[in-house]
């Protein structure tokens, strides 16, 4: 996102070309400041977000800051023209930070190391909720909850949907992703979403609090853990590859 026209246009041309010569299906919305994307973000969801730390109004790094309260795990990647806001542009749990003005390679290398990655972030559940099918991002889901023949399942953004359906369904459906750890019977919570273990129970980031079984605790925290452990080995693959496309001798 960028509220200056020709760099939002360069930018969106860069993501076409990127997704025609890679193969990928590129949709692209623009917005000249950062209360019309947060109010779009209500409603739609994005995979990945360019956004300019100046912009009219709300700047970047605070409506990143809005952003994250709504969207989780959409990939953040800053256009600015000043390195003095990095810091804090990463504290926003950036993917990639880009000074202007910037090459189309720079783009392809961002959005190159971005695919390796958004499969498994991106991965949608139709679920039926009140006679509608709702696709849901399965990193958005934070616990799902048996109720007799249906599950209770809540949402990153303080949403819930009632679907009937068993909770062994519901893990088949996401592939049995790894993140999803029942910590009681008939409780699944998204590992991503847990803050802590205190007393017996799993505590989440939304403040929802559940019963882990005594017998089943370190089982349940080592899952976490091991999940956990997954996810750094990730994110320390993708960093060196940012290095390296950074190194001396390669185009930026």
């Amino acid at each position: 996102m960028d509220d200056e026209r020709e760099c939002r246009t360069q930018a969106a041309q860069f993501c076409k070309d990127f997704g025609a010569s890679a193969g990928y299906s590129v949709e692209i919305l623009g917005f000249s400041s950062g209360g019309a994307f947060l109010k779009a973000l209500e409603k739609e969801s994005f995979s990945i977000v360019f956004m300019d730390i100046f912009m009219d109004g709300t700047d970047g790094i605070a409506t990143a800051l809005n952003m994250r309260s709504l969207n989780h795990q959409c990939l953040l990647v800053f256009l600015t023209a000043s390195t003095e806001f990095m810091p804090n542009a990463f504290s926003c749990h950036a993917f990639e930070y880009i000074t202007k003005p910037f090459s189309c390679q720079r783009i392809f290398n961002v959005l190159k190391d971005a695919v390796k990655i958004l499969p498994e972030m991106q991965k949608y559940i139709a679920l039926i909720s009140g006679r509608t099918t709702v696709h849901v991002p399965v990193d958005e889901i934070v616990s799902v909850i048996t109720d007799a023949h249906y599950l209770i399942i809540d949402l990153a953004n303080a949403k819930k949907l009632r679907c009937r359906m068993t909770m062994a369904r519901f893990l088949e459906n996401t592939e049995n992703d790894a993140r999803f750890i029942p910590v009681n019977k008939g409780i699944t919570v998204n590992a991503e979403y847990i803050l802590a273990f205190e007393n017996n129970c799993c505590i989440l980031e939304n403040g929802a609090q559940f019963p882990v079984r005594v017998r089943d605790g370190l089982k349940v925290q080592q899952a976490v853990q091991d999940y956990n452990f997954l996810r750094i080995r990730q994110r320390q693959t993708h960093s060196a590859r940012r290095h390296s496309s950074q190194c001396p001798g390669k185009e930026d």
